[in-house]
């Protein structure tokens, strides 16, 4: 059973779903929204009390505090969230994940805001995951005998469930030398390389020293926002002419990038309401309208989308994103020359990153109200006089007063999540947005 849901949903999102007009997009999205809300009233009690006095849009919205403290009450499937968590913790403390609670696969997300996140997805969800992804990632023109390696901080039963007769999978745990990783890799030589931002920079530099000659067919970066500056070391170096997205999280798989390299949100499956933060970028507002087992309803991800100001040439009527700039905490706050707070958000500062030289890994955090730490793998008279240029550049068009800038060198930890642009002063508030 589990394979014939796969290959229909693979049939489905591949060729009988082309969704080539808004209206089509959201005569789809009203159909599902109308069964889930019924789904809803029915099956989970913390969302039944709430729609007996209340429409769809008059839900709150959910964040990750609330569905981690109402976990048992939102899930319709009778998981108790110390259960699941107990199991979830166990798996990745032994770096084992093949264990489930019952026919349901459970995980952690740790997110780039640090904060833990639960899922639990069913059997029939979890088949209609992989059908998805696999109709979303598989080459055009070729279905079957590809390598798709994928590097995970956490394994799980919902990504070994992609393998099959027509594609095959390895699991890379993040946690491993990366030497060996990079070996095996070398020895499996994929034809889909699925990893974070930063494992894709090491494999680039093994590509760059030699020992890594495996060129796959198609990248995909995950988990992690995919920086100017790293998308390009790692298109050059791993022979890409794109390096895809997966926007796929806890709360679900949200966009991918099509074949003409653009991102599209999956509005197939899932709703999105814009939270606008000025004329171009928004955080989403997420609605899952096929999750039933742990239901993701008006669910605010914190992230900063930047929506694309044209039409894709692929003709998909899904919304078109230019960029995912990361979260919404970590957008920096200059002080205006007429004294007023301006958020300075993530992508501005890595494009001003770019136009400095003299260093190859870098990390930018603001640490006070006018204070930001600069982290370069190079410091030196050089690397310091073009970052302050760059960030004074950047404050004159914002009409800013520029910061005061601390250099200090930069310290790999693969332990957790890559970020390159972060807000340490005046986190939890939103302060100055």
């Amino acid at each position: 059973m589990g394979a014939l849901r796969i290959v229909r949903e693979f049939a489905m999102v591949r060729w009988f779903r082309p969704l080539r007009t808004r209206r089509s997009v959201v005569r789809r999205q009203q159909r599902l929204l109308a069964v889930h809300v019924r789904f809803l009233a029915r099956r989970s009690p913390y969302f039944r009390a709430l729609l007996a006095t209340a429409s769809f849009t008059e839900l709150p919205v959910m964040d990750k505090r609330i569905m981690m403290s109402r976990f048992d009450e939102i899930n319709t499937v009778g998981v108790r969230k110390d259960d699941a968590l107990a199991l979830a913790l166990a798996n990745e403390r032994a770096r084992e994940f093949d264990l489930d609670l019952g026919s349901h696969s459970v995980g952690l997300s740790s997110g780039t805001s640090g904060h833990r996140g639960l899922f639990v997805v069913s059997g029939a969800e979890r088949d209609a995951w992989v059908g998805t992804v696999l109709a979303r990632t598989l080459p055009r023109g070729r279905l079957f005998g590809h390598r798709i390696a994928l590097f995970l901080r956490a394994d799980n039963t919902l990504y070994e469930s992609v393998g099959s007769k027509a594609v095959s999978f390895r699991y890379f745990d993040v946690y491993d030398d990366m030497r060996e990783n990079v070996a095996r890799l070398q020895e499996y030589r994929p034809t889909i390389l699925v990893a974070p931002p930063s494992v894709l920079r090491t494999i680039a530099r093994a590509a760059d020293a030699g020992t890594f000659d495996a060129v796959p067919q198609k990248v995909y970066s995950v988990a992690e926002v995919l920086e100017l500056s790293d998308e390009r070391r790692i298109r050059a170096s791993l022979g890409q002419s794109t390096i895809h997205q997966l926007y796929q999280c806890t709360e679900g798989f949200l966009a991918h990038t099509c074949d003409h390299g653009v991102i599209h949100l999956n509005e197939d499956n899932i709703l999105v309401e814009r939270e606008h933060l000025d004329a171009e970028r928004f955080t989403p507002i997420v609605t899952d309208l096929r999750r039933r087992a742990q239901p993701i309803v008006r669910y605010r991800l914190g992230d900063v989308l930047r929506e694309r100001g044209r039409p894709c040439s692929c003709g998909s009527a899904l919304t078109a994103i230019e960029r995912i700039e990361g979260r919404e905490g970590d957008t920096l706050v200059f002080r205006g020359l007429d004294g007023r707070r301006v958020p300075v958000f993530a992508d501005l500062i890595g494009r001003a990153m770019i136009h400095a030289d003299g260093f190859d890994e870098y990390r930018v955090t603001q640490i006070a109200e006018s204070l930001v730490q600069i982290a370069l793998d190079t410091v030196d008279d050089r690397s310091r006089r073009r970052v302050t240029e760059e960030i004074a550049a950047l404050a004159d068009r914002l009409r800013c007063e520029p910061p005061a800038l601390v250099f200090v060198d930069y310290v790999h930890d693969g332990s957790v999540k890559l970020r390159r642009v972060m807000r340490e002063w005046g986190t939890g508030d939103h302060e100055g947005l």
